[in-house]
């Protein structure tokens, strides 16, 4: 991702397949480095849940007609304090997000809780992207698994990953890059009741969910009723779907 594409509006990609090759990480200077372990320990010590797992980076994507190809990359979560540090490169991650519909036509969307690296934020179900284990390819079947995983930790809805169809990436305004499914339309009740057994069963662990409260949202105009920021992509998404 050329650090000019950053800053720009959201942009919606509509394509059938994606092809990715992986990269050499970033390189990055001994100074940055040392600046960026240090906002790190910031990050922690004002939220002591943040975990420094391993993501995916975007180094760069092209569309060909209805082939997204993306270059992508090994890096840990502290790598997303790059941003904060003035002169050092542009930094892209990817990430996975699921809308889920229910049978009168509304989609989930949740907010974000406290314990979370973007507390109060309102989005659809999902999470950074994860490598696949070293040696292994990055693959559309993977995409589909893990956003089936981050839709069952975050909602309680268990959803088979080959019922997941791709359908939108999306280049955020900071540079991220989204890869959007959909998911099967269930019950609007189903939807909730499954949440809710979500957050007994981590309250009774002595967690927070991921997700401090969820709603159904049936227009745009709703997100404005719900007291939280929502993510920069939920406005053009919602009305694609309802579009379609």
């Amino acid at each position: 991702m050329h650090p000019s594409t950053l800053g720009f509006a959201v942009k919606l990609f509509d394509v059938l397949d994606v092809r990715f090759d992986e990269a050499p990480g970033p390189r990055l200077s001994p100074e940055i480095l040392v600046k960026v372990d240090s906002a790190w320990d910031q990050m922690v010590a004002r939220n002591p849940a943040l975990f420094d797992g391993p993501v995916v980076l975007c180094n760069d994507l092209r569309q060909l007609s209805a082939q997204l190809e993306v270059s992508w990359s090994r890096a840990a979560y502290r790598y997303r304090t790059v941003r904060q540090i003035p002169g050092a490169p542009a930094l892209s991650s990817m990430f996975v997000c699921v809308l889920q519909p229910t049978s009168d036509g509304r989609l989930l969307v949740g907010r974000m809780s406290a314990s979370t690296s973007s507390p109060g934020l309102l989005q659809f179900p999902g999470g950074n992207l994860e490598p696949p284990p070293l040696g292994q390819e990055l693959t559309n079947s993977a995409l589909r698994r893990h956003a089936a995983a981050e839709l069952a930790e975050e909602t309680g809805i268990h959803a088979a990953p080959d019922d997941l169809a791709l359908w939108a990436v999306v280049r955020t305004t900071n540079g991220n890059v989204g890869f959007f499914f959909l998911a099967p339309s269930l019950p609007a009740q189903l939807v909730l009741e499954s949440y809710a057994s979500l957050a007994v069963a981590e309250r009774s662990r002595g967690r927070e969910a991921e997700f401090g409260e969820v709603a159904l949202i049936a227009d745009v105009a709703n997100l404005a009723l719900l007291d939280a920021q929502p993510a920069d992509y939920l406005s053009p998404l919602m009305q694609r779907f309802w579009a379609t």
